[in-house]
């Protein structure tokens, strides 16, 4: 089991397992809620949670945030209102004693039967909250369960976090999405023109990752699978390519709503300009420019393999 309050905005997906997590907002109550694998739970400033695992697999839980105002530039940072790092280990008897109107000896007791740190093991005997029907609602997403926001066949779906189904993302102050591509298949080339950074989690898979910057250099090349993570900084361009057995990432995106400019397929910038302008910008024959321009008319975002 885990406690803390979270003084850094984040959102969690749970990667693998279940279990229960218990959640409240500042001046609210708790809540109780079941959490199983693709869950998306937004975590506002000072929300205070604990985590439980009541199964016998591991339960794990991957937490993206943005960290500018945290203690530290890039840590996140968070309170543990419990454990041998917790808030009541700092002050002295005296302070804990008057702020709660406890004797000493039970001060010294609750102060120093605290031995853990971070996560601790929960007594066999001790019976855990039960998640309480309803309170899932408004406060978690599953994102392998809820309706597709894009869906190409043999391409790649796409779940993305916004206000209207999960409305905790507007007090985050930032977006999310699970993005699913099929074997072979390809993200087109594109950035986020509101000058948002993304920071993407591989989730499952393996494939390509090219990331170039606004003056065309090329920053990064990498092949990834599960467990790597990596950020595209503000107006740099990101497509990846997957391998045979796909490719899926949780991202993201340090604005509420989040818009994205894809260079390839149907909605690229390049089906609106005139062909006089794209053969003189590229310097080429209306031939050339004809080809280009014919190519991934119907197509958007993800492009299935040729074969």
């Amino acid at each position: 089991m885990q406690k803390e309050m979270d003084v850094t905005p984040k959102v969690a997906y749970v990667l693998q397992g279940a279990g229960t997590a218990g959640i409240v907002l500042p001046e609210k109550e708790e809540k109780v809620i079941a959490i199983k694998k693709g869950d998306s739970i937004a975590l506002p400033f000072g929300v205070v949670t604990w985590w439980f695992n009541n199964e016998d697999t591991e339960l794990v839980v991957l937490f993206l945030g943005e960290t500018h105002k945290g203690h530290k530039a890039g840590q996140f940072t968070d309170f543990y209102l419990t454990g041998s790092n917790g808030i009541f280990t700092g002050f002295s008897t005296d302070f804990v004693g008057r702020a709660w109107d406890l004797d000493e000896t039970t001060v010294k007791k609750l102060v120093g039967s605290q031995t853990g740190n971070g996560i601790v093991k929960v007594d066999a005997s001790l019976k855990m909250p039960a998640p309480k029907n309803g309170d899932r609602e408004g406060f978690v997403l599953n994102c392998l369960e809820a309706p597709l926001d894009v869906d190409i066949k043999n391409g790649g779906r796409v779940v993305v976090l916004n206000t209207k189904n999960l409305p905790l993302v507007g007090e985050v102050g930032f977006g999310a999405d699970l993005v699913r591509i099929d074997g072979h298949s390809m993200c087109s080339p594109g950035f986020s023109c509101d000058s948002a950074l993304q920071v993407t989690y591989i989730v499952g898979g393996s494939g390509r990752v090219q990331i170039v910057r606004a003056d065309g250099k090329k920053v990064l090349e990498t092949h990834v699978k599960a467990g790597a993570l990596f950020i595209v900084p503000r107006l740099f361009v990101v497509s990846k390519i997957a391998d045979s057995d796909g490719l899926s990432w949780f991202s993201i995106v340090t604005t509420r709503d989040p818009i994205f400019t894809h260079l390839a397929g149907r909605t690229s910038v390049w089906k609106a300009l005139s062909s006089e302008v794209l053969q003189a910008a590229f310097n080429v024959d209306p031939e050339v420019e004809k080809a280009f321009r014919s190519k991934r008319t119907s197509d958007a975002i993800f492009f299935p393999p040729s074969n």
